[in-house]
Formats: structure tokens, sequence, C-alpha cells
């Protein structure tokens, strides 16, 4: 943590609010990838790429079966999280927690931990009480989901690659949130 106390406050947006925070939600997955975090995006893939991809989640959010969560600081959006619900008939008590991000220029200043307790009070709010993500296997945010107290389930190798193109294993995760 810097000297300074770093203010940071977590919002939802509704599709119109990320349509126009597009450009900020690129920046920050761009910078995720750039500095080679496995979110889906490879070295080639283009800031279009990524404006579409915000759209799609737009797109989510419109239907309500996306919330997005952004984290706010004097300097901007630098962090976003998103909670999916899961729309099976025998699984009304279960969401996923996707896309934990959060700018190289403000990690380590409890950001992902905010989003993260943001997304789980709200997935408690909409009658969801389990919660499931995963990530790759050597990242940070592994660390992260341990120390907030969800349960790791085991890793699966090579699941997706790192945007270089190197194998990459995923860890999954769960909470009970009863």
């Amino acid at each position: 943590m810097n000297a300074t106390t770093l203010t940071v406050a977590v919002e939802t947006l509704d599709a119109g609010a990320i349509e126009a925070a597009i450009p900020a939600l690129t920046e920050i997955l761009r910078d995720c990838v750039v500095n080679g975090a496995s979110v889906g995006f490879m070295d080639w893939n283009t800031l279009a790429d990524y404006e579409r991809f915000w759209r799609d989640v737009a797109a989510g959010v419109a239907s309500r079966q996306v919330t997005l969560f952004v984290a706010r600081t004097a300097g901007g959006l630098v962090g976003t999280a998103q909670l999916h619900l899961i729309g099976k008939p025998n699984q009304p008590h279960r969401a996923e927690i996707a896309k934990v991000l959060v700018h190289s220029r403000a990690r380590r200043q409890g950001i992902g931990e905010a989003l993260m307790r943001h997304a789980e009070a709200a997935a408690r709010d909409m009658g969801r009480n389990l919660l499931v993500l995963d990530t790759d296997e050597h990242g940070a945010a592994r660390r992260l989901y341990n120390r907030l107290g969800w349960t790791e389930v085991g890793t699966i190798p090579r699941f997706a690659l790192m945007p270089g193109g190197a194998d990459c294993g995923s860890t999954f995760f769960y909470k009970d949130l009863r």
C-alpha cells in the first residue's frame, strides 16, 4: 500500500454505462493481456476485439444474465469483475465470477479484494449462495481467492493458453455463501 490511502469505489454498471465506459474498460483488458493475464485473449487480439467483448458484456447486462462491477479511483476505472447468473432450472442458487481484472498501475492496493467482496454480497442479495470461478494456476489471483476463503478444487492442465501461446492450467474454486 502506498503512503497515501487509495479511495476505491465499487459500482455496478448498466448496459448504457458500459457503452460509455468502453474506452476505459478496453484499456483495463488490454493492460491485463499485455501483462500476461490468461483472460481469454491472445497477444494478437486488437482493441476492436476488446471493444467487441465489452459490447457483448453490455448485452449480457441488458439481458440480466451478467452483472458488471467496476472499481473507480480518482484516476478513473481501474478494475472489473463480473457475476454471471446460471440460468439452468436446476441451478438457481449458483453464479460464476469472471474477469476479475485490475489495471497494472493499481495492483496490490486491495482493488481485487474490494471487487470480490462486492460481487459476493451482490450474489447473496440475488439469492445465489454458491459461487464458482477459475483462474490461471500460476497467477496472483489464486492467492487472493485462497485468502478470501474460497475452496480450491483442483487444476486442469493445459485448460487455456497464455497470451503468448504457452499452455496454461486453470485452477477452479468455489465458495459457499450460506
